[in-house]
């Protein structure tokens, strides 16, 4: 299909998750290309342009697009459906680079090629599938992991939904300070609960006596969800109370229908050791695409 004729139209409709996740690899999305992710963006004054890729008169992608200061930005994007030959991504993105401004974008899968000027490696996410019943997916974590996770089962830890979950974005902007990187900012963590509060999961990890010893937030994004935010003090840490959390929400989320969690980064500037924390679940390192410019060609 690569030669085939291509158009890029507008999305019609309004079901738009839905449509994604008809189409995407492994039946979920990125959170990028999300309903929710473009809600929040645009409440936030960014511009949201969603656009279906079709060949041949079929739909063979769909690409949400979020536009800032004469740029437009495609994050873990376009959703191909499955096999969909790069010569024919590659094309889908120097067709979308012919809108006003420059598109700079980041596939979720490699592709390269005429027209396409790579500007930043390749990352790596840990993805965890969720489509194995429970038993089977605690027989996936490796051996260190489901030590802790049975430990902190044992020392009586538990983990509760959390209403007001504004200690967790100030605990997270401590870390950040104190471990010199940046993420998304708390607003866009009120923004999503303004937006979607049903797929917003804040949770509290209690010891035996019900101190606060941790906090996770989770976004849930059709069928797929992603780890958002993770703290935890000296405690938590020593307990194995992330464990305990990750496998509950793991087994909740799988329970609400999400076949895909989207633990992050592991590439090496992430630490050995939430390397490990990630891929111990049985989650898989997926390379996305290269980070880069698309030229309208």
């Amino acid at each position: 299909m690569t030669g085939s004729a291509l158009e890029i139209a507008p999305f019609p409709g309004a079901a738009w998750q839905q449509a994604l996740d008809a189409i995407a690899l492994g039946g979920a999305c990125a959170m990028q290309q999300s309903q929710s992710y473009g809600a929040v963006l645009g409440a936030r004054g960014r511009r949201v342009a969603r656009f279906e890729i079709r060949a041949d008169g079929v739909r063979i992608g769909l690409v949400q697009m979020i536009g800032r200061r004469g740029m437009w930005l495609i994050s873990r994007g376009p959703v191909f459906v499955p096999g969909c030959a790069e010569g024919l991504q590659r094309r889908a993105l120097c067709h979308l680079a012919r809108r006003p401004g420059l598109v700079l974008a980041t596939p979720a899968a490699a592709v390269a090629g005429p027209g396409l000027i790579p500007l930043i490696t390749a990352r790596h996410h840990a993805i965890w599938s969720l489509r194995a019943d429970p038993s089977a997916l605690r027989k996936g974590l490796a051996g260190k992991w489901r030590n802790r996770l049975v430990a902190a089962e044992r020392a009586g830890l538990r983990v509760c939904p959390e209403p007001e979950f504004d200690w967790i974005l100030r605990a997270d902007q401590a870390q950040q300070r104190a471990r010199g990187y940046r993420a998304l900012p708390a607003d866009f963590t009120r923004d999503w609960a303004a937006q979607a509060p049903e797929d917003l999961i804040a949770l509290r990890i209690e010891d035996a006596t019900g101190a606060r010893i941790a906090g996770v937030i989770v976004l849930r994004h059709g069928a797929g969800a992603s780890y958002h935010i993770g703290w935890g003090g000296a405690q938590g840490r020593a307990s194995g109370a992330h464990n305990l959390a990750l496998w509950q929400t793991a087994l909740m989320l799988r329970a609400q229908g999400v076949v895909q969690f989207d633990l992050g980064c592991v590439d090496g500037e992430a630490g050995a050791g939430r390397l490990h924390f990630k891929l111990g679940t049985g989650a898989r390192a997926v390379s996305l695409g290269a980070s880069l410019l698309a030229l309208p060609i």
